[in-house]
């Protein structure tokens, strides 16, 4: 960014170089954009044909959680944090002295 902060100063070759590099910087970025992209439609095609799959079965393919989390998004409040076991108890955390 510093190449940009100082242009009156750059030839008209220094200013065509840059923008060369930052061209060839800009489709680096777009290729690897693409990239990540089609991770995620592999990814999320996995798990649309895991959910056909399960209901196929006769399987119930939405929770009673998916249904309360959706419920505080729609009624405008944050999703819940998962509540994660401590670990070494396999349970939730214990509540220090007085929090019971």
């Amino acid at each position: 960014m510093d190449d940009i902060v100082d242009l009156v100063s750059r030839s008209d070759d220094d200013l065509r170089a840059l923008v060369a590099e930052f061209e060839a910087e800009e489709r680096e970025i777009s290729r690897q954009r693409r990239i990540l992209q089609g991770k995620l439609d592999i990814l999320r095609a996995e798990l649309v044909m895991r959910l056909q799959r399960r209901h196929n079965k006769g399987e119930s393919v939405i929770s009673a959680d998916d249904v309360a989390g959706l419920s505080r998004i729609l009624a405008g409040k944050m999703p819940e944090a998962p509540v994660e076991p401590a670990p070494d108890e396999g349970g939730p955390a214990e509540k220090g002295p007085g929090g019971d």
